[in-house]
């Protein structure tokens, strides 16, 4: 008797559905759960049959179990569905065992439901989760891939497949290099394993080959994803096509490069204009050409940089280039690399062309022993340059301005809408010039 109360305690207390039924599938007991999970009351499932909990279309279901419990089966668990009192389904996992009486006869089954609701939800939800990451994975115009924290690759998406054409799996791990160029391949290697190493961000750009056995350019990066501790779980890679950009920017360049030819044979054919129209005034072609040097310097620096911004250091560096060795030698420059815009470099190089070419001849540089502290920074939205000359003869105020003040004051301070200061100090020129940051990056050519 105590056996059998504490058999019954299990099975009022148990959050499973625990029903017997008799072999045509009448319901002889229904505990306290099969209540909360199908919603009908213990009366009124008693002596009910028990195809009332199923839906019409798995009524087969019902008749499949009873003639196997007949023949003393065992209905391992299965998932399904059943009806609830409001007519809703709900998802259960059922298992069915047959009932014997005191001869051994089978009179019936015992029936255990639980519900898996929840569990069916998780995983629709992690079915349409992954089914929204292979649909992004495979359809984005990169090749894209997972690696585990060692680096080792073990997935790939469609896009890698498509355009390799390798067999699926045939690149996991470190097999990657199977496709890459034989004369980048070492170089790569060890860049990415470098990465991986420091935990940094990896980026690099090398030629892969394609199922037609060329080769294109990738811009390849990853990014390694950490767990709340920050440690290192994967890595997100995606390698981007970047032949066809690659291919306008060497045409863009061999134009640039054509139009500064071109450029500069105009500056040329100006100059000879000037050399027959200057008469035998050699200072005013001298300092003429000098110019025009200088235009022509900060042309180059343009086009090796695309015609895009320019560094302030850069461009000192190119204007300072026309001192020859030892006057150059004498020339300090500090600052940050500041980017430029064209217009902007075009009239800062121009006055520091000046003030070299005056410095040399008149200034601190035409002497051994006379120094020049070129300097520029950038804070707080505010772009700063410092021209000052020390150790050279003594500086007297010139008796009226020239061309060459209204490059060195004049022409910045419109342009740039800069204050620009120019005083002849006796111990030597000093020359300020202090704008926005954002005129000076922004300023249209």
């Amino acid at each position: 008797m105590l056996a059998e109360a504490h058999l019954s305690a299990i099975i009022q207390s148990s959050d499973d559905a625990i029903i017997s039924k008799d072999l045509n599938g009448t319901v002889l007991s229904w505990n306290p759960a099969a209540s909360r999970i199908f919603g009908f009351a213990e009366a009124e499932m008693v002596g009910q049959s028990i195809r009332k909990l199923i839906p019409h279309e798995r009524q087969s279901e019902e008749d499949d179990i009873l003639s196997r419990i007949a023949r003393g089966e065992r209905i391992k668990s299965f998932d399904t569905r059943r009806c609830r009192k409001d007519g809703t389904e709900i998802a259960v996992s059922i298992t069915v065992s047959p009932v014997y009486d005191k001869a051994g006869r089978i009179v019936g089954a015992s029936k255990i439901a639980r519900d898996i609701t929840a569990r069916e939800e998780g995983q629709r939800a992690l079915f349409e989760s992954e089914t929204r990451f292979r649909m992004l994975a495979d359809n984005i115009s990169q090749l894209a891939w997972v690696a585990d924290a060692t680096g080792a690759i073990g997935w790939y998406n469609k896009r890698w497949y498509d355009y390799t054409g390798v067999p699926v799996g045939s690149t996991d791990g470190w097999g990657w290099d199977k496709v890459h160029h034989p004369d980048h391949v070492e170089r790569v290697k060890d860049h990415f394993v470098r990465s991986i190493e420091s935990g940094t961000e990896w980026e690099d750009t090398f030629p892969l080959r394609g199922t037609d056995g060329h080769y294109r350019w990738f811009l390849s990066r990853a990014k390694p994803i950490r767990d709340e501790r920050d440690r290192i779980l994967f890595w997100f890679g995606t390698n981007t096509d970047v032949t066809d950009m690659l291919e306008k920017e060497e045409q863009i360049r061999v134009l640039l490069m054509e139009v500064n030819h071109r450029s500069k044979n105009m500056l040329a054919v100006v100059q000879a204009l000037a050399r027959r129209s200057g008469g035998n005034d050699r200072e005013f072609l001298r300092r003429f050409e000098n110019r025009l040097a200088s235009l022509a310097a900060n042309q180059d620096l343009l086009v090796r940089r695309g015609w895009s911004t320019i560094l302030m250091d850069e461009l000192a560096e190119a204007q300072m280039a026309i001192l020859g060795q030892d006057s150059r030698s004498q020339v300090q420059l500090v600052g940050q690399s500041v980017t430029l815009s064209p217009r902007a470099a075009e009239i800062i190089g121009m006055a520091l062309h000046e003030l070299a070419i005056n410095a040399l001849k008149y200034g601190a540089l035409s002497v051994p022993g006379g120094k020049v502290a070129l300097s520029w920074a950038e804070k707080d939205d505010s772009f700063t340059i410092d021209w000052h000359e020390s150790g050279g003869p003594e500086v007297h105020m010139p008796e009226h301005d020239g061309f060459g003040t209204t490059l060195i004051r004049h022409i910045p301070a419109r342009s740039l809408n800069a204050d620009v200061t120019l005083d002849y100090k006796p111990t030597g020129v000093h020359w300020s010039l202090h704008c926005s940051s954002e005129t000076a990056r922004k300023l249209a050519s």
